[in-house]
């Protein structure tokens, strides 16, 4: 039983990395309808930030972590104005295919910085651990989790509560209504952009804290979060959070269960169990656990 927990408490670490990623992918899908697959870059850059402003400038671990956020999101809104505002009104299907190549512009100016030596940034008492009744978490992943929670509590509340939150769930829903009630949709899809930036920014800042830091094939971390809102809904902000969370834990429960349950697999299932949870949902629910059925009038 306290295998089993362990490995909970240690996938809901690893799928808080993969909800920030999500969320994301959500916020910019929400807002354009495109999925972008410059996540993956964005978190490595976002990283890169967070260790340059603790490493380098030798700032402490939170300042750099807002610093980092603000980077990411500043440089998710470069993004949108010169690689995507240009495109408006191209089918959506040439916008997926400009995000691939923002992200290899993106990762091959990261790979420079990164060189051969993977960069870590120093979570403060990150070594430590909380034991409660046999089951260890560390401080980096219990603070992973608690920024977590916070960034999904501020989301929820900045698109309920404020104007700006109202003006985006607007234009996500119908971008031609939104422009007739004189919201700024262009603004809007900066600002999506932005805030993708900025989450990618935090999560690439927490992978950073892990023993194996930032290396050049870190961003095949991001690609994991694409099973999560797949899992959760293109759509939907809860569903990001929960597909996460839930790809996290499967991963950790088949890395721990999988080689004595089902040796015959291969050593690595571990891997490819996100992927294989998504097309068990898909069976069941086509469009997510929380994604809305599209329907089509002719």
């Amino acid at each position: 039983m306290t295998d089993f927990v362990q490995a909970l408490v240690n996938g809901l670490g690893q799928g808080s990395v993969y909800a920030l990623l999500a969320l994301g992918y959500v916020m910019i899908y929400k807002a354009t309808k495109v999925i972008s697959f410059a996540q993956p870059s964005l978190m490595i850059i976002g990283g890169l930030f967070a260790y340059h402003f603790t490493r380098v400038w030798e700032l402490p671990f939170w300042i750099g972590l807002v610093l980092a956020a603000l980077c990411g999101a500043v440089l998710g809104m470069v993004v949108e104005r010169l690689a995507m505002r240009p495109m408006v009104g191209k089918p959506v299907f040439t916008l997926a295919i400009i995000t691939i190549g923002v992200d290899i512009v993106l990762r091959i100016i990261a790979n420079r910085y990164i060189g051969v030596q993977s960069k870590i940034v120093e979570y403060p008492g990150g070594s430590e651990r909380l034991s409660v009744g046999g089951v260890s978490i560390s401080h980096q992943t219990l603070g992973l989790m608690v920024v977590t929670a916070l960034v999904v509590v501020g989301l929820l509340t900045f698109f309920r509560k404020s104007r700006t939150g109202l003006a985006m769930r607007a234009t996500a829903l119908d971008q031609e209504t939104a422009l007739a009630q004189g919201i700024k949709v262009g603004t809007m899809f900066a600002l999506a952009w932005a805030i993708a930036g900025g989450l990618a920014a935090i999560a690439g800042t927490f992978v950073a804290t892990q023993a194996a830091g930032i290396e050049q094939t870190t961003w095949i971390i991001a690609l994991k979060a694409l099973p999560a809102i797949i899992i959760g809904g293109l759509e939907s902000i809860n569903g990001a959070v929960i597909g996460g969370l839930a790809v996290g834990v499967v991963e950790a429960l088949t890395a721990v269960y999988q080689p004595d349950v089902a040796p015959w697999l291969g050593a690595n299932f571990a891997l490819v169990a996100p992927y294989a949870l998504m097309f068990a949902v898909l069976l069941v629910r086509p469009y997510g656990l929380f994604g809305q059925k599209e329907v089509e009038r002719v």
